[in-house]
């Protein structure tokens, strides 16, 4: 079967290019129960830190996400997914209101193999109306919820509010490991724009030539990824840009660090390019959780860790207008390179 040219890949960017299928190396795995021990307190945030800073990601465990909870929300959309394509276009988003349904979602100008299913946090939720800077215009956008499957809304809202929790333990975890309060991020979040997202990765017949989702950072805060078992995720090595698999671990959770985390630690924490490989036989699902701060927070590296020796490496941006920027060019393929965390580095 030939494959629609939307979806190949550069050479360089495909599954094989630059990756390392037998990796030794893993992400650190940390048991979160060790937080109620409070002689290991300490080095759980140690870690934490330490993970951020090395790789960009890690896994949790013992999270406090029910299994139950996130077990509901894969098999209520799986029957959502399995629909015809008129019920699910009827929930299609648009690019007035990013929520619903989306098969045609584009990472780095390259058609992504998957379909996705996205829902706000927040609901309604409140975002720039336009890219420019000038205009200070709000618009309120809404979740879009399918008729069927009649629980598809409920699941979706108890799975999320469970994720948020465990966002913000984790968000004050690694303000601890950089010796701040834990509250130091909490003001950030008054209106905040989260969203998360239900990804469905059908088999494709040339898994060497596309991918489920193309080479991208996150521009978020942090975000939270449940995977299944059959596995795709790969990050890319900060130390020499290599490229490994995340193993699934059964129940964990996938954790990592965003543009915004990156930038506030004025380039300390890492924010790991990574994409997700498909395969010819069996569909993949996954969930992530993306934390992101209010529209109109100022994101710029934080007072308090720079110094004469570490001076800012990033200038402020509103984090409203760099998200719509964003999520305008997720629809099609664009003649230029969609806005990029880099386009604010201070040029020294």
């Amino acid at each position: 079967m030939d494959l629609d040219q939307t979806f190949i890949q550069a050479p360089e960017h495909r599954a094989d290019s630059n990756f390392i299928p037998n990796q030794p190396e893993e992400i650190p795995v940390i048991d979160l129960s060790r937080l109620n021990d409070p002689e290991d307190i300490q080095n759980v945030i140690s870690e934490i830190g330490d993970a951020c800073e090395t790789w960009g990601f890690f896994q949790v465990i013992n999270h406090g996400v029910p299994c139950d909870a996130r077990k509901r929300v894969e098999e209520t959309v799986k029957i959502f997914f399995d629909l015809p394509m008129e019920e699910k276009i009827k929930v299609k988003r648009d690019e007035v209101n990013p929520a619903g349904y989306h098969d045609g979602e584009h990472t780095k100008n390259v058609r992504d193999w998957k379909e996705v299913f996205d829902i706000y946090f927040k609901d309604p939720m409140v975002m720039p109306s336009s890219t420019d800077p000038e205009d200070e215009g709000l618009r309120v956008v809404y979740n879009k919820w399918p008729q069927f499957p009649s629980d598809f809304r409920e699941a979706c809202q108890e799975y999320a509010g469970h994720a948020e929790k465990l966002a913000f333990r984790l968000l004050e975890l690694i303000s601890l490991s950089l010796g701040l309060p834990k509250e130091r991020f909490h003001d950030y979040f008054k209106e905040q724009m989260s969203f998360f997202r239900i990804n469905r990765y059908p088999p494709c017949p040339r898994p060497d030539l596309a991918l489920g989702v193309g080479h991208h950072k996150d521009a978020d805060v942090i975000s939270l990824l449940a995977q299944d078992e059959v596995g795709g995720l790969q990050i890319s090595r900060r130390s020499d840009g290599v490229w490994f698999p995340i193993r699934p671990v059964p129940n964990a959770l996938v954790i990592n660090i965003g543009n915004c985390m990156e930038v506030w630690t004025n380039d300390k924490y890492w924010s790991a390019e990574h994409r997700v490989v498909v395969n010819s036989t069996r569909e993949r699902y996954s969930i992530p959780f993306f934390l992101l701060p209010s529209h109109d927070v100022e994101v710029k590296p934080l007072e308090e860790l720079l110094s004469p020796e570490n001076p800012p490496r990033y200038k402020g941006y509103k984090y409203g207008k760099f998200y719509v920027s964003r999520n305008r060019s997720d629809f099609k393929k664009l003649e230029i390179q969609n806005i990029q965390i880099d386009d604010f580095k201070v040029v020294t």
